[in-house]
């Protein structure tokens, strides 16, 4: 059925009852203890037939959705990290607040309540990156809020999966690559080239702080984002040792032994945004089982990586 015919005789949903179809989806149960994400602005009461869909809550992505005419953005990235006691207009945050009140769309954000979910953003990049057979790295139990409570789901932090079949780390890396939306930043990969790979841990976002849940699950590379200096180094030194190497190991690497797991370090905002490639499907359709309107849905066109340039 189109938009458009879903729309024949329908009344739009208000944005009270689009915030529970969102957070059956992507249950706010799932958040992290230190996120708080969720409705950020916006009266519930307004109606919402067009929601626009980012990574970042930016200045330009609030005025692209405004210009679109849109009711909501969604966005997965929070406005606030910290407790706020002014929203004047002094400072961005502030200012984007008072713009999308003047311009009555609401936003909501699902950070890592949707990192988790199904269907969320873990599942999403796992999906596209070919990846079979996938658990949660780090597993939580099911929601009760969520929709998709008593099927057999599996929820929770980054995705553990197979490959169809083994591929080099560069090959493996430059599906990532050409996967991803594209950016200044490109990715970066610490691992011999030719090493044949089959188990894959993936976790958009920051992910330096679960290097040991992927050495327990035995994961032979490490697709994420953020990776410091330190961490990183520390990391792969260990998958070095353990198998035996030292750190003076070509490109190519020895053929019979290879560090594990690999890394492969993406650019945080192109990875996360691959969430809406399912969000783009899955919230018009469940707000119209919820409320028989379909609501029009688009990605915003900002490429939101705040990289511009990088000299070699």
């Amino acid at each position: 059925m189109s938009t458009d015919e879903s729309r024949k005789g329908a009344v739009a949903p208000v944005l009270g009852q689009v915030v529970k179809v969102l957070e059956a989806l992507y249950p706010l149960d799932y958040a992290e203890d230190w996120d708080h994400p969720g409705l950020v602005v916006g009266d519930p009461s307004w109606p919402v037939r067009r929601i626009v869909c980012a990574v970042d809550p930016r200045p330009d992505v609030v005025e692209e959705a405004i210009a679109l005419e849109a009711d909501l953005l969604i966005t997965h990235h929070p406005l606030f990290f910290r407790s706020v006691h002014e929203v004047s207009g002094m400072g961005f945050r502030g200012a984007i607040v008072n713009r999308l009140i003047s311009g009555r769309c609401g936003l909501w954000v699902g950070h890592t309540n949707a990192d988790a979910a199904y269907r969320g953003v873990a599942q999403a990049a796992a999906d596209l990156f070919g990846l079979q057979e996938t658990r949660p790295l780090v597993p939580a139990g099911t929601s009760d809020h969520d929709l998709h409570a008593g099927e057999d789901i599996q929820v929770g932090l980054g995705r553990l999966g197979r490959l169809s079949e083994p591929l080099s780390l560069v090959d493996l890396a430059r599906r990532v690559a050409d996967i991803l939306p594209k950016t200044q930043m490109g990715i970066q990969v610490a691992g011999p080239e030719s090493a044949m790979v089959s188990t894959v841990a993936v976790l958009p976002g920051s992910g330096d702080s679960e290097f040991e849940a992927v050495r327990t699950a035995g994961a032979d590379v490490y697709i994420t984002s953020d990776l410091r200096h330190h961490p990183a180094t520390d990391a792969f030194q260990e998958a070095l040792y353990a198998a035996g190497l030292s750190d003076s190991i070509g490109a190519d690497g020895p053929k019979e032994h290879h560090p594990r797991p690999m890394l492969i370090n993406t650019p945080h905002s192109a990875i996360e945004g691959l969430w809406f490639r399912y969000a783009l499907e899955d919230i018009p359709a469940a707000v119209h089982e919820a409320t028989g309107f379909t609501p029009d849905i688009r990605e915003s066109s900002m490429q939101t990586d705040p990289w511009t340039l990088v000299l070699r």
